[in-house]
């Protein structure tokens, strides 16, 4: 399978024609689309087109940028210039974006090739879409950004553009098998990507490999953002790392198969140096799940206010309740439910005197059954404080899927836990590919 920094490498060296690239890449589209329902749009005259043109600059030696033939996926929630943003809704048929989203066009300017848009669940909400899992085609990929876990993990492209607001970056590339990266709030844009909640959204992507994220992350992160890692940005962790397991929750509140696999995949952690200590969560996570969902349904609220009203009947079930819940919120218990988002994150802070990153599974089972999008709630306590978190896999569970180790680091610490995720994934087995395909 192709490695999206092994094509960007070769293209630049002149060994890989970025037009046998995007051809192969449709290929694989082809020859899985008709089981894995990952794409809305393939956009295979504009990837051609683009990998001509950059073909063209290569050969007469121009400059190109540092994701030079790289064949991506964007979530349908995210605009790209000429081709709709559906948004796995049927009130946005014919939404065709009139310009790049921010962090698209910061990919098309680093010379990234688009293959097309990938499938989400409705507004990025919780209604399963029709993308199935790779591994197990009677399981869930996860949502919301389904159809770019599906289509990474088995090549359909080289990595993919996701967004989460709950757990929808960290969980479908988990049940997927690849690695996900949720950003520290704010720093990818989200301009003209489809909000659920302006206060829980975030884009970042999915891919193959944290090496895979890295290169993609040191393209789409915003360039004046504050950030706390300062002197870290390309230098490799060069101990082993402390590393902060929770005392309750999450090795408590997952199943028996993900357990014994997280717990095989520490082991080996442990076994290559890095040092693994207990710490206790803050006492404000016990209401932190109930006051998420409070912020993400008055976000969805606001969004789609004018069309529920009008037309509710166009809205699916699990969307329409949160949108039907954001409608009822009082601004007391929504200033109540901020208030304490950012009192979690003053308290999380401080866990990190004592630790590099905090590590738990990356999900409490391994994928549940296609009725569903799968349970956020591993994930969604970083989205709520907003802290960066990668996932990377750690084999397969006595089921035969996946499951995966989900790094969790300080605000704004983005590069410095891409360095403790390479070390992780170095202690770690490689991945098989799905076997399904």
């Amino acid at each position: 399978m192709l490695n999206l920094c092994e094509i960007v490498r070769q293209t630049i060296a002149g060994k890989r024609s970025p037009v046998e690239t995007a051809d192969w890449f449709l290929c694989q589209i082809e020859a899985g689309e008709s089981r894995l329902h990952a794409w809305v749009e393939v956009d295979a005259a504009g990837v051609r087109q683009a990998a001509l043109d950059l073909e063209k600059r290569l050969r007469n030696g121009a400059p190109v940028g540092p994701l030079c033939g790289a064949p991506l996926g964007v979530k349908d929630i995210i605009d790209v210039a000429g081709l709709p943003t559906r948004a796995g809704s049927p009130l946005r048929r014919n939404a065709v974006a009139e310009q790049d989203a921010d962090v698209v066009a910061m990919l098309r300017r680093a010379d990234a090739l688009f293959l097309g848009k990938t499938v989400t669940t409705e507004f990025a909400g919780f209604d399963p879409a029709e993308t199935r899992n790779p591994w197990n085609l009677a399981r869930t990929p996860g949502g919301s950004s389904s159809g770019s876990a599906a289509a990474v993990a088995v090549g359909m492209c080289a990595a993919a553009l996701g967004s989460q607001t709950g757990g929808s970056i960290t969980r479908p590339a988990t049940y997927c098998g690849v690695a996900g990266m949720k950003p520290t709030f704010g720093r990818v844009s989200c301009h003209r990507v489809a909000p659920v909640s302006m206060h829980l959204d975030h884009v970042g992507p999915l891919a193959r490999s944290v090496e895979d994220l890295e290169i993609i992350w040191q393209v789409i992160r915003t360039p004046d953002w504050q950030s706390t890692d300062h002197g870290h940005e390309t230098t490799p962790f060069a101990r082993p790392p402390k590393l902060g397991v929770f005392s309750t929750y999450f090795h408590t509140e997952c199943s028996g198969a993900v357990r014994a696999a997280t717990e095989r995949a520490i082991s080996l952690l442990q076994a290559g140096g890095a040092v693994v200590e207990t710490i206790a969560l803050p006492e404000s996570f016990q209401d932190l799940h109930r006051l998420h969902r409070c912020i993400m349904a008055v976000g969805a609220a606001e969004t789609h206010k004018t069309d529920f009203t009008r037309s509710p009947d166009q809205f699916g079930v699990h969307l329409g309740s949160l949108i039907e819940e954001g409608l009822h919120t009082s601004g007391a218990d929504f200033s109540t439910a901020r208030e304490h988002q950012h009192r979690f994150r003053q308290e999380m802070e401080t866990r990190f005197g004592e630790v590099d990153a905090f590590i738990t599974p990356a999900a409490n089972s391994t994928a549940p059954s296609i009725e569903t999008t799968g349970d956020p709630a591993f994930n969604s306590p970083w989205s709520y404080s907003g802290q960066p978190t990668v996932n990377l896999p750690a084999g397969l569970a006595a089921d035969g899927l996946p499951v995966a180790l989900q790094l969790i680091g300080p605000w704004g610490a983005d590069d410095r836990l891409l360095q403790i995720a390479k070390w992780c994934e170095k202690q770690l087995p490689p991945m098989e590919k799905p076997i399904s395909n």
